[in-house]
């Protein structure tokens, strides 16, 4: 475990080193990062952070190569430099995407065959728990690998949207997937697992880039950097799913057997999920399923109230809770791993919500105060309304009995001007 524990250290501090190095590259070459419409930043950042991830990975992994305990992984084979050949492709195929905005199709076309030549290259899925352990044949296992390696690397890509937010949740999901590797290596005579090492190497590389992309961040990982990430623990999932014998597997460990299938996907579900749902809302409004919208994960948290910081540390406790509860359930009992499961879940719905709530709260009560206080004015009214029209009321005669009081007061007038009359008359 200590080596392990050097190994992601050296990861993690080459990262944190060259990241300055190459976000200076990145501005004289002018991969930065410009302001748009479905940008979260306000101000024109540099990309390319995934070229410092692929150098600290590399190093890590010259540094393994050296190291006593796992140089016979190396000897025994070439999957490690597969894999780094690999992650150099893709960190390329990003680095050109960052510079010159390259077409969905064309990058998809190189994810592909990036991904083929790496399957080709031994990194393959050779056995399938399909109810029973199915050993693959070559050509279906490259297809399956190829596809998972596509799909991953997008789906990392799709959640990179904040600040941290994709490189933490890797990090998670490496962690979890690490303790996993680490002890089903642990049964074998070796206690050296190339996925194991695979992980920590991706762990400690998004340590060291997290420290220069926390927001506000000094550099964007670009599709360099999540392209890599996405690659790199697919590929650690398909070596730890390539040591599964399926002549050796007992039945007393099924489920630990599924595993390597499902926890790939459990690491990366808010990433996948994030995936799905923008390829469905994009393709049912007729659009590309790549065409950039603000409908992500992380810009609904932004609209219910959230801040950046606060958004991507709620993602990583959603990423946390589904890793890490994958994992429990190979060592407690399933009803407790569901009690803290449903705890969990709550309390992260209620830290989600908070901020839409503390905010419609006030607002519901202010309405719901004017709504009251316009129906005292409606009941008001109309009670007036009512009154003015009942019968028997005097209002309604005063025209007329003011009428009375002035004829009134003409016939005392009269009264008063007859008597003089008559006395002129009679003189």
């Amino acid at each position: 475990m200590r080596v392990y524990l050097f190994i992601a250290a050296i990861a993690g501090g080459a990262t944190w080193l060259v990241t300055p190095i190459v976000r200076h590259v990145a501005i004289r070459i002018g991969a930065v990062g410009q302001v748009r419409s479905r940008d979260v930043h306000t101000v024109p950042t540099p990309r390319m952070g995934g070229v410092a991830m692929m150098i600290g990975f590399a190093v890590a992994l010259l540094f393994a190569s050296k190291v006593p305990f796992i140089t016979g992984l190396f000897e025994a084979s070439n999957q490690a430099w597969v894999i780094l050949g690999g992650a150099v492709l893709i960190c390329l195929l990003g680095v050109a995407d960052d510079l010159w905005d390259l077409d969905w199709m064309l990058k998809l076309g190189g994810q592909l065959l990036i991904s083929v030549v790496v399957s080709w290259g031994g990194v393959q899925i050779i056995s399938l728990p399909l109810g029973s352990l199915v050993t693959a044949s070559p050509s279906l296992s490259m297809a399956i690998t190829a596809f998972l390696i596509v799909a991953s690397i997008n789906a990392v890509n799709f959640v990179d949207g904040l600040d941290g937010l994709a490189s933490g949740i890797v990090a998670i999901g490496g962690i979890a997937f690490a303790i996993y590797s680490y002890i089903i290596a642990r049964t074998s005579p070796s206690y050296a697992s190339m996925a194991t090492l695979i992980d920590v190497a991706l762990v400690g590389i998004c340590v060291g880039f997290i420290l220069h992309n926390w927001h506000p961040a000094k550099l964007f990982m670009g599709d360099s950097g999540s392209m890599l990430l996405g690659y790199l623990i697919t590929c650690a999932s398909i070596i730890m799913t390539g040591r599964l014998d399926p002549v050796s597997i007992h039945t007393s460990i099924y489920l630990p057997v599924f595993m390597p299938i499902l926890l790939p996907i459990l690491v990366l579900f808010l990433p996948v999920l994030d995936m799905l749902l923008a390829v469905v809302r994009r393709v049912s409004h007729g659009q590309s399923p790549m065409h950039p919208d603000r409908m992500h994960l992380h810009h609904r948290m932004l609209k219910i109230g959230h801040s950046v910081q606060s958004a991507v540390l709620i993602l990583w406790g959603w990423a946390a809770l589904i890793a890490f509860g994958s994992i429990m359930i190979l060592f407690f009992e399933a009803q407790y791993v569901a009690i803290g499961f449903a705890i969990a879940c709550v309390a992260l719905t209620i830290a989600t919500l908070y901020p839409y709530y503390r905010r419609r709260i006030p607002e519901i009560r202010a309405e719901n105060k004017a709504l009251a206080a316009a129906k005292r004015r409606e009941r008001a009214h109309r009670e007036e309304q009512q009154s003015l029209t009942q019968p028997g009321q005097e209002h309604p005669q005063e025209p007329l009995q003011e009428g009375e009081q002035s004829h009134k007061g003409n016939d005392s007038i009269d009264d008063v001007i007859e008597p003089k009359e008559h006395q002129d008359h009679n003189d």
